[in-house]
């Protein structure tokens, strides 16, 4: 397997005639490449999400066993994002990102296919143990696309640019969505009884297309086809070091580019929080609207998809905005966009009273105008969460040389998903919804907008002075 996934060898470079059409080329092939596999991961990761509605109401799992199986998926693909993202750093970006797709179709598709006991506890196991797996293998996505866009994208044009390529996981995610109520509706005309397993089966099934365009499409690194290193090619002298292409000694790219990076701590934890409204507000969603009667279950489904979709116009203008007005620095963009997600967050929380009193004064059906203010406050959660989400991955990417950029991407990552999505987002939620109540897990909601909101602020001044070094 270390053979099958070794990089690539340096080619002798291209004529010089040829070079400047064929970075062009190559460029827009990697990065199409990497937008499409990246979105195909996520048809694979958020199914249990989308199935629990159906689980709940069969009585094989409580809210409280959707989110401890749900935090297993988190807290391997926290662990496995950290670690895959030093071995991706040292393999082949084309090979790892494919690798890991067909994995990860391959077991959601056996999650679907597996029968279900009568007991909540044993369910909750099994599952548990699947979702394990599967986030393992889903670590392998991010770190390799991250390469890419470290060796084929200048440091000047990265934030923009990663902005546009995250959008990728919003469609992916919106696109699960619809691909469910598909998958439901055919399961349904098949006669097959239970149709939440159409959410496991179909969505992976699907993803397998993608893996064989990103296998024609990704390439490593620029020098592997037989061109220079983008900073040379764009003449941008704000590259970072370490652009040989040799490796980074194990441990000098864990300890002194991770672990002694105060900045790089500081951009973890605002990803925890960050990360905890984006599982937090998306995941439940469906479960929320169907236990509050606010939705059915493909009104329900159409929500989780548009509070997807909406992150995709909203981080390509957060980016453009970091790059327009603030020289690529993520910071002051990340603390504008976490204050309109506390607006969301508390639009989406009222939804019901604001709908009273939105019929009350103007007329109308309350139990439509709920549901309209639910699908816009969902839309301008995701349209201004996935932001912040992009922008810190960009500040993890900056802060580092590039042969280091898996590495800092998994450390980041780690945060959000171990602490942020399987411990708080998962666990806790899915406890405090049982134990509390709907209004305690929205109050937890605002606690985590307004710190992610805090620590983004505290990075404004060090970013500024790190990228001006």
């Amino acid at each position: 397997m270390r053979n099958f996934l070794q990089p690539p060898p340096d080619r002798e470079l291209l004529p010089e005639n040829r070079i400047d059409a064929t970075y062009r080329r190559m460029r827009l092939k990697v990065f199409v490449g990497a937008f499409v596999g990246y979105a195909a991961y996520y048809l694979v990761r958020k199914n249990l999400s989308l199935a629990a509605p159906g689980m709940i109401e069969e009585g094989l799992l409580d809210k409280a066993g959707v989110g401890v199986a749900g935090s297993a998926i988190s807290i391997a693909y926290a662990f496995s994002k950290f670690i895959m993202g030093s071995v991706s750093d040292r393999s082949d970006a084309r090979k790892f990102l494919t690798l890991g797709l067909v994995l990860a179709s391959l077991l959601m598709i056996g999650v679907g296919l597996m029968p279900m006991s009568a007991s909540m506890g044993t369910n909750m196991a099994v599952m548990f143990g699947f979702m394990l797996l599967v986030g393992w293998i889903s670590g392998m996505g991010w770190p390799p696309c991250g390469r890419v866009m470290a060796h084929w994208f200048s440091q000047n044009e990265r934030s923009f640019k990663m902005s546009l390529w995250n959008t990728s996981h919003t469609i992916g995610s919106g696109s699960l969505g619809l691909l469910v109520i598909v998958g439901v509706a055919l399961f349904a005309s098949w006669g097959v009884g239970q149709t939440w397993r159409a959410a496991f089966i179909f969505p992976s099934a699907i993803a397998l297309l993608p893996a064989l365009f990103c296998w024609w499409a990704l390439r490593d690194t620029p020098r592997s086809c037989g061109l220079p290193p983008v900073e040379q090619w764009r003449n941008d002298a704000t590259g970072r070091r370490n652009e040989t292409g040799e490796k980074i000694p194990f441990r000098k790219l864990f300890v002194d580019h991770v672990f002694k990076n105060r900045m790089l701590w500081i951009i973890a934890l605002a990803n925890a929080f960050v990360y905890l409204v984006r599982y937090g507000v998306g995941d439940w969603a469906p479960t929320y609207l169907n236990e509050m009667q606010i939705m059915d279950k493909s009104q329900s489904s159409l929500a989780f998809s548009l509070h997807n979709y909406a992150g995709v116009p909203g981080t390509i203008v957060c980016g453009w905005i970091s790059a327009r007005f603030f020289k690529g620095r993520c910071a002051p963009a990340n603390v504008l966009y976490m204050l309109l997600v506390l607006i969301g967050i508390v639009m989406y929380w009222q939804a019901q009273p604001l709908a009273q009193w939105w019929t009350g004064t103007f007329g109308g059906d309350p139990a439509a105008a709920c549901r309209m203010i639910v699908y816009v406050s969902l839309c301008e959660i995701g349209f201004c969460i996935y932001g912040p989400v992009a922008l810190i991955g960009v500040q993890a990417l900056n802060l580092v040389p590039k042969n280091a950029a898996g590495t800092a991407a998994g450390f980041v990552g780690l945060f959000g998903y171990l602490i942020g999505d399987a411990l708080l987002a998962k666990i806790a939620m899915g406890a405090v919804a049982d134990a509390s109540g709907w209004d305690a897990v929205f109050w937890l909601f605002v606690a985590a907008g307004a710190m992610g909101m805090i620590f983004c602020a505290t990075t404004w001044r060090r970013e500024k002075i790190a990228l001006n070094a």
